[in-house]
């Protein structure tokens, strides 16, 4: 084989023109309209032909274009005031400053597989990547020390292209990332900082890249590098490509790697965030580095880690985490577990619902679950859903009290908004929009933008999108080989007056892209009314192997190839975030129907209202929580179906005639300007409910507050004293596990048969023998609520109930009351769990309840949780 020397180029400007290196390095210009325009104007044509992607561009400067930008003076004064916009960002007292000045330089590090932050970065493939590329442009707007960790895919996803019958076929382009906004990371000498991971004994080299975020660092891990193995190359090769042995390879390099090369750059985070649970092997990790560095037990490592990690899961259906068989932990993962001293079987419990069984797959999202103080799903609902769907972790607690919350998604909004309804914002709002996006009564002015203007410029945006609608099917139809008269009436495609309705997501089955195409009669007459003409752009991929998706696609084009169609329905292939921003900022109306509860947040609608556009959508993710019957429009009222096929026909016919009955006539209804008034309004109500609660400033905010700052604060606790609470919570929660199976309740007095007026209060006493346990170990607590007609406790509330002091010879009095608020038919039971009063917790974190089981009184369940005796009353 021949031998190659290898060496690096780098665009090469005078000093003059050296601050566009940069800011092309900096994904900060993505989200600010003044930088956009100032790369553009290096060079319009490369800007296109590089896919937007400035460094590129940069590489590729004649000496000639060089020259004519030296001499420049406009151009040069605009770089000047970009360099000092980006300058005073980077600079700037932040949010985070002023509202937690004592918290020092403790950081997060934010763990995904994949992040969407610009075309020019094709490491994504869709909603989690987009949310996890926003996540880190709020967490840089808002100052938060935060870094980000993932994986430098070299071919990233796939890129999207349709055969002549509309089939969906893969190709993958190679991501080139000296000419991208990439630098390698160097330590002091300016050699590559690089980390060794083993694999089944084999080792596996990886080299780290950063991206700059405005203030914050992404770290990208790399495994292409000639030392490697082919097949350990490979690593970093697709996203979501392969098969399961190289699925839980990818989530070692993430996890355990990304640890690993955090501490290689010398940055040690308080809190670790687990952007789905991808990156769960990270806590293993974390718990090793512990008990080398600072000599302690696995108990207290994982007491530590548990109390610095936050989980965020996406899923709502099983079959969307992922599952490994043993084996495959066995064969990577036994090192480590004999370095922790738990043994395999001990590291595969942590993965399993039921520890204790052997047989059972190891599940990522119960590791992730068992190692993270906190919890969330990503809207309201999928909170529930999260809940129910992973009660059998907590098999002995109601479904509403699983120790999942919420915290619901959301985008970052300079990224989305278009530079037309932007101005607007800074005419009629102020500079406050973009300051402080969470602050509701600066939306408020959103009344106050003219009706007309309003209208323009989104009409100019729906005008902007059909042109690049236009666009793309020519090429589309030039890659096709198809005839010049079809490339030439591609030009006739789509009107830049009638209302267009946008549908871009991942064409899952479940989103149900074809829902509006049930019945192509009904669907054909109001597309083509020649007083209303309505009109759709479809965009979206199907995964590689989803084959019903990608007949959904199939069925789409050749439902848009017949005649009365050809004009009105159009499919863009390749959905990326380049399409996506076209689409939100300029339809009018933005479609989604999800099979309701399956959408766990769904953030492509929340882009739409900022640009002016309006949601149509089911009652699922998101929508339930922003939709207020003024703003947009509901499909159904939050039903849910046993019959699939039922449920189609029903929510396809309440979509038609939304459009028919509201809809479209709205839309019409002009004044003598030709201006939608009664739309203009739902329009300025979408924008005012929607911008200041749906974005990623808020988010990020929730976050903080709700659980980083709290991680800290555990930490400090925990630390104290070498590490003495984190000793002392160790031996606690060992103590407690030991001794809980001597708990029992003796005896229980309260409630009889007569009536209790409202307004009064119920007293209840138990008698419990602890065993070895004192008082201060237990929570013992009254579980009341209304009966159903299976007698079971639905949406049970608890009162505490406190220790009296008096000894029996059969165990601690407990008494407390039950507020007797409402009428009907209530019952209660009794539960005792551990505390810990030195260190709270969550009352479930550790596992334990005991219910009373009444000891021959009548047994029957809580709603969503064990058998336990209930009283009623």
């Amino acid at each position: 084989m021949r031998q190659i020397k290898k060496f690096v180029v780098t665009p090469s400007l005078p000093e003059k023109l050296q601050p566009l290196l940069d800011i092309a390095r900096n994904i900060w210009w993505t989200w600010n309209p003044e930088a956009i325009s100032l790369l553009r104007r290096v060079d319009p044509d490369q800007w296109e032909e590089k896919g937007h992607n400035p460094v590129a561009v940069l590489g590729s400067l004649s000496a000639e274009r060089v020259s004519e930008l030296m001499r420049d003076a406009a151009f040069l004064a605009h770089l000047e005031r970009v360099q000092g916009d980006l300058d005073r960002y980077l600079t700037l007292a932040s949010w985070y400053d002023t509202e937690h000045p004592d918290l020092g330089q403790r950081s997060v590090a934010y763990f995904s597989f994949e992040f969407g932050l610009h075309e020019c970065l094709p490491l994504y493939s869709g909603g989690l990547g987009i949310l996890a590329g926003d996540h880190l442009k709020s967490a840089s707007d808002l100052g938060l020390p935060l870094v980000g960790v993932g994986l430098a895919y070299q071919y990233g996803y796939f890129r999207q292209y349709l055969n002549h019958d509309g089939w969906q076929q893969e190709d993958y382009a190679v991501n080139d990332f000296y000419n991208m906004a990439m630098t390698i990371e160097r330590d002091a000498e300016g050699h590559p900082v690089t980390i060794a991971l083993d694999y089944s004994g084999r080792t596996v080299h990886i080299r780290i890249w950063r991206v700059q975020v405005g203030r914050v660092p992404l770290f990208l891990l790399d495994a292409n590098l000639r030392e490697n193995r082919l097949e350990d190359r490979e690593l970093t090769g697709k996203l979501y490509g392969g098969d399961t042995d190289l699925r839980i390879r990818q989530e070692i390099l993430l996890g355990i790697g990304g640890v690993k090369a955090l501490k290689a750059l010398g940055i040690e985070p308080a809190v670790c965030h687990l952007n789905e649970g991808h990156s769960a092997f990270l806590s293993l990790e974390r718990i090793r580095n512990l008990m080398s560095e600072h000599d302690l037990p696995y108990a207290v490592a994982f007491e530590l880690v548990r109390a610095s990690n936050v989980f965020t899961t996406h899923t709502p259906v099983p079959a969307g985490n992922d599952y490994f068989h043993p084996d495959l932990i066995r064969n990577y993962l036994a090192g480590l577990a004999d370095t922790l001293g738990i043994g395999i079987n001990g590291l595969l419990a942590l993965g399993r619902h039921d520890p204790t069984n052997r047989n059972e797959t190891f599940c990522m999202t119960v590791l992730a679950l068992r190692l993270s103080q906190f919890t969330n799903g990503v809207s309201e609902l999928h909170g529930h859903v999260s809940r129910r769907m992973w009660q059998q972790n907590w098999p002995d607690v109601p479904v509403e009290e699983i120790p999942i919350t919420y915290v619901t998604n959301g985008i970052h909004t300079r990224t989305w908004q278009c530079s037309e309804m932007a101005q607007l914002y800074e005419r009629y709002l102020g500079p406050r929009w973009y300051e402080e996006p969470t602050n509701q009564m600066v939306w408020e002015r959103v009344n106050n933008i003219p009706d007309a203007e309003l209208w323009r410029g989104h009409e100019r945006m729906r005008e902007r999108l059909v042109g690049f609608v236009r666009g793309r099917l020519k090429q589309q139809l030039s890659r096709r080989g198809a005839h010049r008269a079809w490339i030439a009436r591609a030009s006739e495609v789509l009107d830049p007056e009638a209302l267009t309705i946008g549908f871009g997501r991942r064409f899952a089955t479940y989103k149900r892209a074809a829902l509006i195409l049930r019945d192509p009669e009904r669907l054909s007459r109001i597309l083509n009314d020649p007083e209303r003409p309505v009109q759709l752009v479809f965009a979206g991929k199907a995964h590689p192997k989803d084959h019903p998706g990608k007949e959904l696609i199939r069925q789409l084009i050749h439902l848009a190839q017949r005649e009365e169609f050809r004009k009105r329905i159009a499919f863009i292939e390749n959905y990326n975030i380049e399409v996506a921003r076209y689409l939100v900022q300029g339809v009018d109306v933005w479609l989604n129907t999800p099979r309701r509860p399956l959408e766990a947040s769904g953030t492509s609608g929340m882009k739409v209202p900022v640009n002016g556009g309006i949601n149509l959508s089911v009652l699922d993710g998101w929508w339930c929580e922003g939709y207020q019957g003024d703003n947009g429009w509901a499909i159904g009222a939050g039903e849910e179906y046993d019959d699939q096929n039922y449920q189609d026909e029903v929510e396809s016919t309440a979509l038609y005639d939304l459009l028919e009955n509201e809809i479209v006539p709205l839309f019409y209804d002009r004044g003598s300007d030709d201006v939608p008034r009664e739309w203009t309004h739902i329009m300025k109500n979408s924008m005012r409910t929607v911008s200041a609660q749906f974005n990623t400033n808020r988010m990020a905010e929730e976050y903080t507050k709700r659980f980083y700052i709290h991680c800290f604060y555990n930490l400090d606790r925990l630390c104290a004293d070498e590490k003495a609470g984190a000793h002392q919570l160790a031996e606690w929660r060992t103590f407690v596990g030991k001794h809980w199976q001597k708990v029992r309740i003796v005896e229980v007095s309260g409630g009889t048969d007569e009536a209790y007026p409202m307004g009064s209060r119920l007293p209840v006493a138990v008698t419990l023998e602890l065993g070895e346990l004192s008082t201060s170990d237990v929570l013992v607590e009254i579980y009341f609520g209304l009966l159903n007609t299976e007698s079971e406790i639905q949406d049970g509330e608890t009162t505490t109930m406190v220790p009296t002091g008096d000894a029996q010879d059969n165990g601690t009095v407990f008494t407390g009351e039950i507020p007797c608020r409402r009428s009907g038919r209530r019952g209660f039971t009794i539960r005792v769990v551990p505390r810990n009063e030195d260190f709270p917790l969550d009352r479930f974190e550790t596992g334990l309840v005991h219910w009373w089981d009444g000891n021959g009184d009548r047994t029957v369940p809580v709603s969503g949780s064990t058998k336990a005796n209930v009283q009623t009353r």
